[in-house]
């Protein structure tokens, strides 16, 4: 194992884009994500505080490569440290790119703040546009919020911003065009993202709701799609491009179909949860302690090492369509996005 130089696996991959997960803790319920009831959430002592999350991103962006690092969670914006460990981010030399996936509840207050921090990208987790069938799937009735969170974060300057859709088995063909002609609309980026099991009720089927392949014919039946000739690199979506309509520009929409069309041999990533465990996949099944090593002393060397190693032993693949796969014990709040 290299002991310095890029931050790489066995297989070569070369990992510079750094997810942190801030909370576990949300304040919808989407019936794919987490129950009615929520979950026992992580204990606020094992949490990391403000000056750990800096001193590790500050170990990733100098020593290992780093240059993205995108805040998830759980929901990101119920993190009350948010700002300043935006700021911390942006004071690092080199600056990395520094991005925010939320569900957009309360981000219409924190748009301006979150910019004058640093932020400089957002993606706003968005299923569909339909405010009944928004309620049912959140078990919230919070559309207008969202809304307004996007419209706020546009204002703010962030850009792109993209939304993010879970082709959950409640969305239909119509959902996903509504959404797709509001998001031409004003100016936003499509995701559609491939339903993964990472659910905390473990209920997820693979063949349950619409298939990537059933989705892209229910779009180019009212949309003209060209595929983006752009290389795709580390992206984990698959870029259409869409052609100006008679009530839409031009734009973009994306699937992300992590199962039915994995690109683990370019992915890129490295996770860091909201209590210090370094993932090196969504999918794994060990992890690497690091808040332990915060807060027994060790210096920095120890601490990259420890993140060296863990990343040294990732997979080749996430390995869902094999027979013998083994969903994750963490659901997707506690791991991050």
């Amino acid at each position: 194992m290299p002991t310095a130089g890029p931050l790489v696996d066995t297989f070569g991959r070369v990992h510079t884009d750094l997810r942190i997960s801030l909370t576990d803790r949300c304040n919808l319920r989407c019936t794919y994500c987490m129950p009615a009831e929520g979950l026992d959430w992580i204990p606020s002592s094992h949490l990391l505080g403000d000056d750990e999350l800096i001193r590790l991103m500050d170990i990733g962006v100098t020593r290992l490569g780093i240059t993205d690092i995108r805040f998830t969670g759980g929901e990101p914006l119920l993190a009350r440290h948010l700002e300043r460990v935006v700021a911390g981010a942006a004071a690092l030399r080199p600056r990395p790119e520094i991005a925010l996936t939320t569900n957009g509840l309360g981000l219409a207050r924190r748009a301006g703040a979150l910019v004058a921090a640093g932020l400089d990208r957002i993606n706003v987790s968005l299923d569909t546009v339909d405010r009944a069938h928004f309620a049912e799937i959140t078990r919230r009735d919070r559309l207008p919020d969202v809304l307004a969170g996007l419209d706020a974060a546009a204002q703010a300057g962030m850009a792109p911003i993209k939304v993010n859709a879970v082709l959950d088995p409640k969305i239909t063909g119509e959902d996903i065009v509504n959404l797709l002609r509001f998001c031409l609309q004003h100016g936003y980026q499509l995701r559609v993202i491939e339903m993964m099991p990472l659910d905390a009720d473990h209920a997820w089927n693979r063949d349950a709701g619409l298939s990537v392949d059933r989705l892209l014919e229910t779009v180019r039946a009212r949309f003209a799609l060209r595929p983006d000739p752009r290389p795709r690199g580390s992206a984990p979506a698959e870029v259409w491009l869409v052609d100006e309509g008679a009530d839409t520009p031009a734009g973009s929409f994306g699937i992300i179909a992590s199962v039915s069309r994995p690109f683990c041999g370019d992915c890129d990533r490295t996770r860091l949860t909201a209590d210090g465990q370094i993932r090196n996949c969504l999918f794994a099944t060990e992890e690497s302690d690091l808040r332990a090593l915060l807060r027994n002393g060790s210096d920095d060397d120890t601490i990259e090492q420890a993140w060296r190693a863990a990343m040294w032993t990732k997979k080749a693949g996430h390995g869902i369509n094999d027979p013998d796969f083994i969903q994750p014990d963490r659901p997707m709040s506690a791991i991050g996005g």
